[in-house]
This record gives C-alpha cells, structure tokens and sequence, in this order.
C-alpha cells in the first residue's frame, strides 16, 4: 500500500467540513492501494472548526499565525504520506476526483501535478471580476516563468513529498498557491496540469481580492528575481498532448473497473438466486449447471489498459 496525505486549510470552514470530509473517496481510494490520512490545519478559526474535523476522522494541526501559505507549512510539515493532496475546505475543489487525477500521476511518471479551473465549463463557479484576475495573473505568471500554466491561482496539487523538501517556497499568504507552482516547475520536477471541474463556494468567502491580488504580484517578481540567480535546471513541462492521453487511459481503466465489479453482482445474484430455488435435488442439479454455464471474468480481461 502507498501512504497519501489529503492537506486542507480552514478558517472558519466548520460549516462546510462535513461535505468537504464526505466527498474524499475513501473506500475508491483503497482499492487503489492508498492508505490516506486527513490533516485539516485550523488557522486559528474562531468558530467549530477543530472540533468538527476531529469529529470527522480528520486530524488537525493548529496554525494561529494566519495565511493560507501558513497553514499549508504547517500541514505538510505533518503530513506523513509519500504523496501529499491539497485542496480548500470551501467544497469548491473535487477531493472525490482522486482517483483518477493519482491514476494519471503514475501514469504519465509525473512528481508535481497542479490543476486548471479557468475552463469555460466552471465559469458559473467564479464571480467574473475573479476569473478575468486569475486569467491575468496566470498569464503574467506564464511570461515570468515560462512554464505554460494555464491556472497559477489553482488550490489543488498532488505531488511527491521529495518536491517539497527540494523547493524553497516562503509565501506566508495566497502567493503560496502561485509560488508552490512556479517553484517545483523551475527546479526541473517533472510537472502536468490537468483540467478539473471547480464548484461553487459554500459559506463566507475569505478572499480580499485587491490586497491579495497586489500580494501576488510583488510575489511574481520577487520569485522571478530570486529565480534568475538560483535556477540552474530547465522547466520539464509534460506535453499537452500527454495529459489527453493520460485522461482517456485513465478513463477507459475506470469504466473497465466498472463493468467488471456489474459483471461480479450479477453472477452474485444469480448464484442467490440459484441457491433459494434449489430445493430439491433435480433443482439442485439444475442450478448447478445453470452457475456453471455461466462464463467468469476477470477485470483485466474486460478492457484492456492501453497506455500511451
């Protein structure tokens, strides 16, 4: 089994944990091979949100210096698993998305994998004002660091835990989300951004979009600077045209896994039924055949998995 560590950061998010908790795919994630833990790093909330996530199975690590970038320090400090996933406590991001998103991780052999809201299909999610900023500070993003990053304001990452001990990000804010990105693109981590689906928002919003979005910028060339001096290996950006192809194989496994666990109930239920109808030994005996006529599968055998 690998070890992942699920890392959330709330502030006041008592309200919204308990959908939040309810959507990781616990059970889809174990027949995977993951054993998961949930850290959830109360950023010195003033209402229920400790309490509520202890309720839930999660465990919380306190952070009383406020920030977003704060409170992902403090949980990835915490954090155990070999492969560590992020995402907001606001039920905005797709925990329930997992499995398919680390399927596509080992795929494509890939340490840092971030994610991309800005598609047309989410805009219902994101107040105009927010899109057209996060539009503008990706695109300044892409030019300063030259990584191709269609979203550099996403919250939601999975990578290798060596990324983190190898990347100096010091971003006690929102610029943490860019900065994080920009970071394990420029040390030569092999990198991919996916789409993904964004929801929308529940409870009170905590974003203060102009200090915040005036933080991000300084953030960018400060990093860029920084950048120049230190950086001696090149951005190693998976191709596009590999994230497609990881998406359809990853795809075509889950409807595979699909058919083969509606393969297993049916035999189940006409083994039952079998069973209730024997009951006497001609029954018996035509039941019998009648279970082994029936052909078995196996899931590997239903669709093969073709990998690019």
């Amino acid at each position: 089994m690998r070890s992942l560590s699920i890392v959330i950061p709330a502030l006041n998010e008592a309200e919204n944990l308990p959908t939040v908790m309810e959507s990781i795919p616990h059970r889809e994630l174990a027949e995977a091979g993951w054993t998961v833990e949930v850290i959830v790093v109360d950023n010195a909330s003033t209402d229920a949100t400790a309490e509520v996530a202890r309720s839930l199975g999660a465990t919380v690590v306190p952070q009383p210096m406020r920030g977003y970038g704060n409170a992902y320090q403090a949980g990835f400090d915490a954090a155990g698993g070999e492969v560590i996933a992020t995402g907001d406590a606001d039920c905005t991001y797709p925990f329930d998305a997992l499995p398919h998103l680390l399927h596509i991780m080992d795929a494509r052999n890939v340490e840092f994998m971030t994610t991309n809201r800005l598609g047309v299909e989410n805009r219902h999610a994101m107040k105009p004002s927010h899109t057209v900023a996060n539009h503008a500070l990706s695109a300044l993003s892409r030019t300063l660091f030259r990584n191709g990053l269609r979203d550099s304001q996403s919250g939601m990452w999975i990578f290798q835990r060596h990324v983190w001990h190898a990347i100096d990000v010091r971003s006690p804010g929102m610029a943490f989300s860019q900065e994080i990105k920009n970071a394990a693109t420029r040390a030569g981590f092999r990198c991919l951004e996916v789409p993904i689906e964004y929801r929308v928002r529940g409870g009170e919003v905590k974003l203060n979009a102009l200090p915040d979005g005036v933080a991000n910028l300084r953030q960018l060339f400060q990093h860029k600077l920084r950048d120049n001096r230190l950086r001696t290996t090149p951005t190693r950006m998976v191709p596009v045209a590999e994230v497609a192809r990881a998406n359809a194989a990853a795809e075509r496994a889950a409807q595979a896994a699909e058919r083969a666990v509606t393969a297993v109930e049916e035999l189940n239920a006409k083994t039952r039924l079998v069973s209730e109808l024997g009951t006497g030994k001609g029954e018996q005996l035509s039941g019998h055949r009648t279970l082994q006529s029936m052909p078995t599968q196996r899931a590997s055998d239903e669709v093969p998995l073709e990998m690019a």
